[in-house]
């Protein structure tokens, strides 16, 4: 009986010596991850809750409450217009639907620069900053980036055409305009692909730019390259092709026809001497 008490008293000290070195286990681990927390919010800093798109807007598009959520963002890295719980995009007092003039990406950051005003429709006058100037530049190029352009992208614009000696060229005008809105139909294309060839796009660029584009559109034809992403400083060198890098049209030299002679001969003495004298015929 005497051992049986000490084996339970035995079994009990194990488990209570298991159960403290499990709670130990515990708040350690609990103390190191609270640590960690700590040490990571204070890289993060303060947090204040913004407004974010829950899906993928394009320029006209109605923007509703339903189209935005409320997330925490870094309150050291907000975006400039940004909408906040503070200043929402929505309240109850006005009740007219805003409008998108910048694609947006879902969970992007609402900004007032990329949204009309309660009201306002989405014009192109929104997209303009000061001292710019709205240009719709037609193409029809079937083939290569024209169908991809979305408004915000960037294109240098070439024209082709005669120069005033006849001679076909190609050069650039306009380097890294921004496109502003793209003339797309509606609809898939021909052959299958999600999005028609543009008809025409409209570019933001000043009012000199506005003359060399028109200029050059009366006398020739446009074209666009799409510039990269982060590329979007002028460039100021001359781009030119003419036909002479294709090779020199072959010359053809035609001889002119010689001019007849005619000549008498005579002898004086022991020479034969040849005179020339007038052809008859």
């Amino acid at each position: 009986m005497q051992t049986m008490r000490i084996g339970i008293l035995m079994a009990g000290l194990a488990l209570a010596g298991a159960s403290v070195y499990l709670v130990q286990q515990y708040v350690g681990q609990t103390e190191a991850q609270m640590q960690r927390d700590q040490q990571t919010l204070k890289q993060i800093g303060k947090l204040t809750q913004v407004y974010v798109v829950n899906k993928p807007l394009n320029y006209g598009d109605t923007l509703t409450p339903e189209d935005v959520q409320v997330i925490y963002w870094p309150e050291k890295a907000l975006p400039e217009g940004i909408f906040t719980a503070d200043s929402p995009p929505f309240d109850d007092a006005d009740k007219e639907p805003r409008y998108v003039l910048r694609q947006f990406e879902a969970f992007e950051p609402l900004l007032a620069v990329k949204v009309t005003a309660p009201g306002e429709t989405a014009g192109l006058t929104n997209m303009l900053k000061p001292g710019q100037r709205a240009f719709t530049i037609n193409f029809n190029d079937t083939a290569g980036a024209s169908r991809m352009l979305q408004p915000t992208n960037r294109v240098d614009v070439y024209w082709t055409g005669v120069t005033l000696n006849g001679q076909e060229k190609t050069m650039l005008i306009e380097s890294a305009v921004e496109i502003i809105a793209v003339d797309r139909p509606e609809g898939k294309a021909r052959d299958g692909s999600a999005m028609q060839v543009p008809k025409a796009m409209t570019v933001a660029v000043s009012p000199e730019q506005v003359a060399r584009l028109a200029q050059a559109q009366t006398s020739g034809k446009l074209s666009v390259s799409l510039v990269g992403l982060n590329e979007t400083e002028l460039t100021n060198a001359a781009v030119e092709v003419d036909t002479s890098i294709f090779g020199e049209k072959a010359v053809e030299v035609v001889e002119a026809p010689k001019e007849k002679v005619c000549t008498v001969r005579k002898r004086v003495g022991t020479e034969v001497i040849e005179d020339q004298i007038p052809c008859t015929n």
